[in-house]
């Protein structure tokens, strides 16, 4: 299930979906670069990216492209750490990240409801500064997380459109 709302001060983008896993499979799907690698990737996107960070709360993390250059299109700064329930961060262009007033925020919590089911919520707001950016993430977001849903459930992403070349 997907949201986005548009009020006059505070538009947000949620996503609940349901897994057949574990909180701590999904956690570590949101820790380690490996397995993120492999689902952090749109059906149409050129590369993955990953999330580097020690998750540490104050510490900063750098979403870099896995191609070599380790390119950083997004970056912030973790606010809470929680394992394997939940992580704040903040969400900004490299180019304002000194500017807290054009950071977004992200919080995913992780929540086992019965054995072997999780319902996972990503919510991105703080995105009235920024039209753009909740265009951005109103696509990205639906991608990533149905891949990782995908991944966990099955072992094995969603087919991809091959590069041009």
């Amino acid at each position: 299930m997907t949201t986005t709302t548009t009020s006059p001060t505070k538009p947000s983008f949620v996503y609940v979906t349901y897994i057949a896993t574990t909180p701590e499979k999904v956690w570590q799907a949101f820790m380690d670069t490996d397995i993120m690698a492999q689902y952090w990737v749109g059906p149409t996107s050129e590369c993955a990216r990953v999330n580097v960070s020690d998750w540490k709360p104050g510490s900063t993390w750098q979403h870099q492209r896995v191609d070599g250059t380790h390119t950083v299109d997004i970056c912030g700064k973790v606010v809470e750490c929680k394992p394997p329930s939940r992580l704040v961060y903040t969400w900004a262009r490299p180019s304002e990240a000194d500017d807290e007033t054009k950071h977004s925020r992200v919080e995913i919590d992780i929540e086992q409801r019965i054995d072997g089911l999780v319902r996972l919520t990503v919510s991105h707001v703080d995105l009235e500064k920024d039209p753009q950016m909740l265009a951005g993430i109103s696509g990205g977001w639906p991608a990533v997380l149905s891949n990782l849903k995908t991944l966990l459930e099955t072992g094995h992403v969603l087919p991809r459109v091959a590069a041009a070349g």
